[in-house]
């Protein structure tokens, strides 16, 4: 039995403008297929740029097509109430042709109330909304007539069965598993007041066994489980990063009304859920993460340790070379792998910059 395959995520949260912004995440998505990461997620957050920086991933995805040739390219997550779903059909579609059938359609029914009242929506109504757009969008991708006898055009070929959904519960869970969707688990979630220091495995596992109890008889499971990870070639360099990124990520939770216990730095990794440290510290780390067992992908993001660009190069070389195979993890074949990577990172960033 083969191990969880690889994903690379990025919020595009890099300390710069969003030129560079973009630059660089498409050099970390380009050093990611390099070192033989199967998929690549973006995440689509609107209007603050501290809580990442890209309106439109589908755009940035058609970009990242052109510059890279094996690496699967998800969106993690477009936030579907905020959409029109025809839209988002049409473009996931003309996307996923110039990607050559690379794309992959990840959607959530978002989590920042500012950002609904500039598209008209009421936050409280986000999952109503959320459940009539996702049934047009499939309708969409079906071939299904959405109006006026209109189809979609350019057709969606099998885009359809590469949809996921995001989701911190179990009856999200059982939504995805009843339209054999893939399953996206967080990096991180809320704790209930009674137990705040709950692993996050007894969080997440409720949402699993949901999610398999209603797959479709015959259809293969498909679970992602996102995950903090920062690997650096000494611990000592990766708790000097965490010391700024987990406090001010931890600020932000407290600022949306989480508890997030304790203050100091062992007590932020644990209740962030971060890995972090040596390739030995982390393949630990995760190895005691029981829900991993149970995911067919695990997607690693520097967030929110938010280490700086050369450093987040350095934790996917040491995450792909040394972690994965510690864990049995599977990575695609890659004959542009070098063991010298540093220069090469530095050639793709002046490249894209």
């Amino acid at each position: 039995m083969t191990g969880p395959t690889l994903a690379f995520f990025t919020r595009l949260l890099d300390d710069a403008a969003p030129t560079e912004r973009y630059a660089l995440a498409l050099a970390q998505i380009q050093h990611a297929e390099r070192h033989g990461i199967g998929r690549a997620w973006v995440a689509q957050h609107h209007f603050r740029a501290a809580e990442g920086g890209l309106p439109s991933p589908l755009v940035l995805l058609a970009h990242a097509a052109a510059r890279t040739t094996r690496i699967r390219l998800g969106t993690g997550v477009i936030t579907l109430p905020l959409e029109d779903p025809v839209r988002v059909a049409e473009d996931a579609v003309v996307a996923d042709l110039l990607a050559g059938g690379r794309l992959d359609l990840g959607l959530g029914s978002g989590g920042t109330p500012s950002s609904f009242p500039p598209f008209g929506e009421d936050v409280r109504d986000k999952a109503p909304v959320y459940d009539r757009k996702l049934r047009v969008l499939l309708d969409a991708l079906r071939g299904r007539d959405i109006g006026a006898d209109n189809t979609l055009y350019p057709d969606a070929g099998d885009l359809a069965s590469r949809i996921w959904q995001a989701t911190f519960s179990a009856p999200g869970g059982h939504r995805a598993g009843i339209h054999g969707h893939g399953l996206l688990l967080s990096r991180t979630q809320p704790r209930p007041a009674d137990a705040l220091r709950a692993p996050l495995a007894q969080l997440q596992d409720p949402v699993i066994d949901a999610y398999l109890e209603a797959l479709p008889t015959g259809t293969a499971p498909r679970i992602t489980a996102s995950r903090t990870v920062f690997v650096a070639d000494d611990r000592a360099e990766a708790l000097r990063f965490a010391e700024v990124g987990l406090r001010r990520a931890a600020e932000g939770f407290r600022r949306q009304g989480q508890t997030i216990p304790g203050d100091d730095l062992d007590d932020l990794i644990l209740a962030l859920d971060t890995h972090l440290g040596t390739p030995d510290d982390v393949a630990a780390s995760l190895a005691a993460d029981t829900t991993l067992n149970r995911a067919t992908e695990v997607a690693f993001q520097v967030h929110s340790v938010d280490a700086p660009h050369e450093h987040v190069l350095r934790s996917i070389e040491l995450f792909a070379e040394q972690v994965a195979p510690a864990l049995g993890y599977t990575t695609a074949s890659s004959s542009t792998a070098s063991s010298s990577t540093a220069s090469s990172s530095t050639d793709t960033l002046r490249e894209n910059a």
